[in-house]
């Protein structure tokens, strides 16, 4: 990941994906080298030579928006260096608690916690923020952080609540998406300092198989997403994590397999973020990710949830304003099955009209119920009523 790389992907979204409403390019870990005077990451000018400031404004440009990546508390090695806290005289290692770890990430990228009884530490993240608001970034992931998943146990939700307030403060909208595997029963926390946040560990599969992801690691969205469904809402979204889809066969999934994970990621409305290259963009999955009816259900903002998981034929449903419910039919077994939704599960009497949203088309007037036949992890999704 370079400046050259980003600009790459921005020009292809600018060109065929913002139409459809896709508007952040997000850089994740790896732009970083070193730290400044105040104890904040530092750009790596070799990738980046011209600065953030002017790959955003290059974004910007584009009708777009920039994201950037971080971690929660102080990193250890500019703890070492011990810089001031920008516009005060107070050392950031006034700051740490060193009887603690700042997040998950464990070992290779050790941090301190940061103690907000001392004084320094607001003003420390408030610097942050000052700092990529000078910038013109519009969207922060903020990763390994605690209570959750990663590799040790960490508690960042005091620092979050700064981060809140300090953005709060800063007059610029920035969106800030937390990961990942958070725990749900600090739900209350995240819905109040942030605007996404990962309920699952990481979807890509690291180049095994040489592919973006594989069929196994989408799957196991099924289970969870109905636990977080109900805490979704404007304002705050349950994030699936990246939909890696984009690059045709190098995705790690069948066509099918791409339409159900789609499918999903639509009806629990989860931010949409691609983890392909836009450069490498495939015919086939851009038809996917640019169906205006399924992008309508995402952003709708509606989260649908299971009938029952008691088997692999599973039907998933929400009401709309309207009186139409949304629903996915969805063959989760690897052999060809019948999959039907009855509308007593819907709270529909007599008839009803089925329009397929993937196609476009109208299916006609059913009673009773709707059946189909799915491929192995196959899907349908559907508009039924009112």
């Amino acid at each position: 990941m370079d400046e050259g790389y980003i600009k790459a992907q921005a020009d292809v979204m600018a060109a065929k994906l913002k139409p459809s409403g896709f508007a952040y390019i997000n850089l994740d870990d790896g732009w970083t080298k070193g730290f400044d005077e105040h104890g904040r990451v530092a750009p790596n000018p070799d990738k980046f030579p011209g600065g953030m400031a002017a790959l955003a404004a290059y974004v910007h440009g584009k009708g777009l928006k920039l994201g950037i990546y971080l971690t929660p508390g102080l990193r250890v090695t500019a703890w070492e260096a011990n810089g001031t806290v920008e516009g005060t005289q107070i050392h950031v290692q006034d700051i740490a608690d060193t009887s603690r770890t700042g997040n998950t990430a464990g070992k290779g990228t050790g941090s301190y916690h940061i103690d907000f009884t001392k004084p320094g530490s607001r003003e420390f993240i408030q610097s942050y923020v000052h700092l990529f608001a000078s910038w013109g970034v519009d969207y922060i992931k903020m990763d390994f952080v605690g209570p959750g998943g990663g590799r040790t146990k960490a508690d960042c939700r005091e620092e979050l609540k700064v981060w809140h307030e300090a953005i709060q403060k800063s007059g610029r909208p920035i969106w800030l998406e937390l990961s990942n595997s958070l725990s749900i029963a600090d739900i209350a926390d995240w819905k109040a300092t942030s605007n996404g946040w990962r309920i699952e560990g990481d979807v890509e599969a690291y180049g095994k198989g040489g592919t973006l992801t594989r069929w196994a690691k989408v799957a196991s969205r099924f289970n969870d997403a109905p636990k977080w469904a109900a805490f979704a809402g404007p304002g705050g979204w349950n994030d699936l994590d990246s939909l890696e889809i984009g690059n045709g066969d190098a995705d790690g999934l069948t066509m099918e397999e791409r339409k159900t994970v789609m499918t999903l990621w639509s009806i629990s409305c989860s931010p949409l973020i691609l983890g392909a290259d836009l450069t490498k963009l495939d015919d086939g999955d851009l038809a996917l990710l640019t169906n205006a009816d399924v992008l309508a259900v995402d952003q709708a903002g509606h989260v649908a949830t299971p009938v029952s998981q008691a088997s692999p034929q599973q039907v998933w449903r929400v009401k709309n304003p309207d009186g139409s419910f949304t629903v996915a039919l969805f063959n989760l077994g690897d052999a060809e099955a019948k999959v039907a939704a009855a509308w007593r599960d819907l709270g529909i009497t007599g008839s009803a009209p089925v329009r397929d949203l993937w196609q476009h088309k109208d299916l006609g007037s059913y009673k009773g119920a709707y059946e189909a036949t799915l491929a192995p992890h196959a899907c349908e999704l559907l508009r039924v009523g009112p």
